[in-house]
């Protein structure tokens, strides 16, 4: 570097500041701070010895530079602002398609808050970045070393205050680190997750007025454009020097005018210090002349005031160890719709910015870096071979070229070049959107594409342009295309955005999966279906024909668990416990989904055992319920067969359902352990040990709770009636392991509720444990029907009715009997506001209990509409029967009947004498028939049952 006097290259410019300060305000102290410290701030930044390179991430000039300044230089270092923890990754990068994002993810939280996990941080790397220029030039080139010194991942969340949310209010074009506040309704804008993003390059201004003011003169609607107009453009063509002072102006310039925000000024400078400290530590160790080094980072970061700031900084930051979360490092699909969603850029503006770049790189011929063997790169041409070939044959010493010369002054001087009108371009540009709005559904014509193009002109003649740019034409078409409708899912300005470059989505490799993914991919080969293709792809199971795609049925039914909904879509099939299908069909789209199914490779090998963990996580965790345990139960049996991990998640249970001391989760408890009983009771020789005590402790526990849920009114119908079905339906099993039935009398004899649907719901209790006849219940609700106070309210004691079918079903009849009398005796008035929670009621809690109900209405019902006027209600044709009697025998004939039926199989009369406790023998007398027929008067009720289970209906 040639020698200059310190300050004597920009002095010129300073003079010419200052006389503006002074002209522009009353005194030279008013903006003489600001505008010299700007030139301050670019003299320091050009003089260090390690060359600095500000770049702004996702621009097409910035990625032009650095390929030129990188075939000029050929530095033996690099150092990038990317978090130094994600540096065994980048080689992987030749084995995807871009863009993709290498991430960091913890899964497992050690020093942070619970409610932060997982933790994950992303960083997308594009084709037309100066990012990638750098880190494919120094992995390809032989004696070139790539050092990461931006903080780790880990830091990224340590400097994060307890008080700050990770995901900052965003709005349009957010500054870097933010995390996406809504998913738009493409997919794609999500192909990063909730991931906290780091990018190079955060050039936006952060003083809201100065962007306003900007954009207003500058007659543009948003950053992205002002920025493609006034930056792009100017720079895509400029030598190094004047593309490297104009970057490190526009950085010192948005860093002093930034406001005053304490906490973000804190943790800029930090990162800035931890960028140095690195640097300087690497040089010591290396001993690397600085002059062979190129650092590339943000402009907003080049132009730093940090006393670690330089080679030469005069401190040295002291750097934190990590914490003790375990981090999994990979690659992640990205897009241009999700870095623009993430980092809150307009939409449409990094596919504009991939078209630009292909602009430069055919105008400037410009050989870029591109890793060898990058999947979906473009072979470079003959020609630019050759360029790229003299180019590299003339290497240039380092420091050559580096002269200091003043190129801000005559930039800022400069009128802005008008690029002449490439009618060809516009016009293909307008062919082109017709065509698309077309079969896009509007109505346009040639007459369209004529307005479009002179509406382009127009606009951008208005904007004080000669050509007109993307965000022109897009304006253009809206207005002459679009007007006031949109008929089909694309409006006009998405067509152009897709017209312009299209949303263009990045895949990993195999090779670069982990291990869980590849695995994954491996088992479902037999399918034959292309998985790592976006879209969805249908899968054809016959595990008949080919019994080894079982083993795919058990993958794809896991992964269905794991993934998002949609990865693997179950069309035909079903897994239930103690079922196995013989066909399946499925919808699958992992290759789409492919970021969350490369995250499951961070939380282990395979994924059963991803499977296991998050099974015991649901089961352990502080907050399980017992309905959430059983179900963690049943999908272990369900997806992994492991009778191990079942025993344990159910041991896990009983301890859970022992603390409990509300009654929320009890008919999702009842409807899992009858599941789990059914399937035990069919597949094991004894059950196990854990659902046995389950029985036992659930049949205590729910028998205490009984008294205050029918008095709590917080308790719903639909709880308490699940409790009494847990009850009745475990009572013969609960009772063979030692339970007491007293202590369910004790509980019945403790409960007194007043809700009517809960009285209903007691006195059906009552019926079934022989405190109330069928008869005395048939009285009371016809003295509610004839009492006019409680009308009104007699719908909700026949809600508590059907409720009761769940614990006791068989009074399906009765219940049917109590809804006919009150569609025959109850006002319109009143049956009319009840019947739809009457429908509602049977559609969300009633659905398993519906069926039973209209079989036995069909059965009482007549079957024909002519016989329904003279058809006679069975309950009053034989009111003292009860319900729906088969024949026209009284009671005591039934009872005879039994008798009759007992002597024709005594052996039976055997068995139910003794289940009831009595001795004796048969004796045969002309008065009376077989003792057993004392049996059945006293027992009239399992007489009739003998005589329907043996004669049939």
């Amino acid at each position: 570097m040639s020698p200059v006097r310190e300050g004597a290259v920009f002095e010129s410019l300073r003079t010419q500041l200052r006389e503006a300060a002074t002209a522009l305000a009353d005194g030279p102290d008013a903006l003489e701070g600001i505008l010299l410290g700007i030139v301050d701030d670019v003299d320091r930044a050009v003089r260090e010895p390690l060359e600095i390179f500000p770049v702004c991430h996702h621009s097409p000039a910035s990625a032009i530079a650095m390929a030129r300044r990188l075939r000029e230089k050929r530095p033996k270092v690099v150092y990038l602002e990317l978090c130094e923890d994600m540096a065994p990754l980048l080689t992987e990068l030749r084995n995807c398609r871009l863009p993709v994002a290498v991430q960091a993810f913890a899964s497992e939280v050690k020093g942070f808050p619970a409610d932060w996990a997982p933790l994950s941080v992303v960083a997308p790397i594009t084709e037309a970045s100066a990012e990638y220029q750098a880190i494919a030039y120094a992995l390809d080139t032989p004696g070139v070393e790539l050092v990461l010194v931006d903080r780790s991942s880990d830091h990224v969340f340590q400097w994060q205050t307890g008080g700050t949310d990770l995901a900052e209010s965003a709005g349009p074009e957010a500054p870097a680190e933010t995390t996406a506040e809504a998913s738009p309704a493409d997919e794609e804008a999500a192909l990063h997750g909730d991931a906290v993003g780091v990018e190079i390059g955060d050039l936006r201004p952060r003083f809201a007025e100065l962007e306003e003011h900007l954009l207003r003169h500058g007659r543009v609607r948003h950053w992205s454009e002002w920025w493609h107009q006034y930056v792009e453009l100017p720079l895509g063509d400029s030598d190094h020097d004047t593309y490297r002072q104009v970057m490190l102006l526009i950085g010192s310039l948005f860093r002093r005018l930034a406001p005053g925000d304490a906490e973000r000024v804190r943790v800029d400078e930090d990162r800035e210090r931890y960028m140095w400290t690195r640097m300087r530590e690497h040089l010591a160790a290396s001993g690397t002349d600085a002059g062979d080094c190129l650092y590339v980072c943000g402009a907003f970061h080049a132009a730093s005031r940090v006393a670690e700031f330089g080679v030469d900084g005069a401190a040295t930051f002291e750097i934190g160890p990590p914490s003790g979360s375990v981090w999994q490092h990979g690659l992640i699909p990205s897009s241009h719709t999700a870095i623009e969603a993430q980092f809150g850029l307009t939409a449409g503006s990094v596919s504009i910015a991939a078209t630009q770049w292909a602009k430069n790189l055919k105008r400037t011929r410009v050989q870029p870096f591109r890793l060898d063997g990058q999947v979906g790169a473009k072979k470079p041409a003959r020609a630019a071979k050759t360029v790229g070939a003299a180019q590299s044959a003339v290497p240039v010493a380092p420091g050559a070229g580096d002269d200091l010369s003043d190129k801000l002054s005559g930039f800022l001087r400069r009128a802005p070049v008008l690029d002449p009108l490439d009618e060809a371009e516009l016009l293909g540009w307008s062919v082109e959107i017709v065509r698309a709005a077309r079969r896009n559904g509007y109505l346009a014509s040639t007459a369209d594409a004529i307005a479009v193009f002179e509406t382009s002109i127009l606009l951008a003649g208005m904007r004080d342009r000669a050509r007109p740019t993307p965000y022109d034409f897009q304006d253009a078409a809206i207005t002459c295309i679009e007007k006031d409708s949109v008929p089909g899912r694309r409006d006009v300005r998405r067509i152009v955005e897709i017209m312009m470059g299209g949303d263009r989505i990045g895949q990993v490799g195999y090779d670069s999966l982990p291990p869980l993914a590849r695995d994954v991919h491996d088992r479902l080969a037999p399918l034959n279906l292309k998985l790592e293709q976006r879209g969805v792809q249908r899968a054809l199971l016959d595990m008949a024909a080919g019994p080894e795609l079982g083993r795919c049925s058990d993958v794809l039914w896991m992964l269905r668990h794991l993934l998002p909904r949609g990865a693997a879509r179950a069309i035909m099939g079903e897994r239930r416990l103690g079922e196995r299908p013989i066909q399946e069909s499925w919808d699958l789209a992992l290759g789409t989904h492919q970021r969350e199914l490369i995250e499951l490779g961070y939380e282990g090998v395979t994924i059963e055992q991803v499977l296991e963990q998050r099974l015991r996580r649901r089961a352990y965790d502080p907050q399980a319920t017992t309905a959430g345990v059983l179900t963690a139960v049943e999908d272990a049996t369900l997806y992994l067969r492991s009778r191990r991990l079942a025993d344990e998640l159910g041991t896990r249970a009983l301890e859970v359902l022992a603390t409990e001391r509300s009654v929320d989760g009890a008919p999702e408890v009842l409807r899992r352990v009858r599941r789990l009983l059914a399937y035990y009771r069919t597949s094991e020789p004894v059950l196990p040990p854990w659902i046995e005590s389950f029985v036992k402790t659930g049949y205590a526990h729910y028998c205490t709770l009984l008294p205050s849920a029918f008095g709590d009114e917080d308790a719903t119908v639909r709880q308490v009636a699940a409790m009494l079905g847990f009850l009745f339906s475990m009572e013969s099993l609960a009772l063979s392991l030692g339970c007491d039935r007293t202590q369910l009398e004790l509980a019945f004899a403790q409960s007194h509720p007043r809700e009517p649907a809960k009285v209903a719901l007691l006195w059906a209790a009552q019926v079934q444990l022989g405190q109330l006849s069928r008869a005395e219940l048939r009285s009371r609700c016809d003295d509610l029907l004839g009492d006019p106070l409680v009308v009104p309210v007699y719908p909700r004691y026949l809600s508590g009715f059907l409720h009761a079918l769940e614990p006791v079903p068989q009074l399906a009849d009765f219940v049917v009997e109590a809804v006919s009398n009150a569609f025959g005796r109850l006002p319109d008035p009143v049956l009319l506001p009840w019947l739809p929670s009457l429908i509602s009621t049977l559609r969300s809690d009633g659905s398993e209990l519906a069926p039973l109900l209209i079989r036995e209405a069909g059965r009482i019902f007549p079957g024909r509409l002519a016989a329904l006027d003279a058809w006679v209600p069975p309950w009053l044709e034989h009111p003292d029967t009860g319900a729906a009697p088969r024949s026209s025998r009284t009671a005591g004939a039934a009872a005879g009947a039994g008798a009759a039926l007992l002597t024709a199989y005594p052996a039976t009369c055997d068995a139910v004498a003794d289940l009831l406790g009595y001795e004796g023998t048969w004796e045969t007398t002309a008065s009376a028939g077989p003792s057993g027929a004392v049996l059945t008067r006293r027992h009239p009720e399992t007489a009739e049952a003998l005589e329907a289970l043996l004669t049939g209906p």
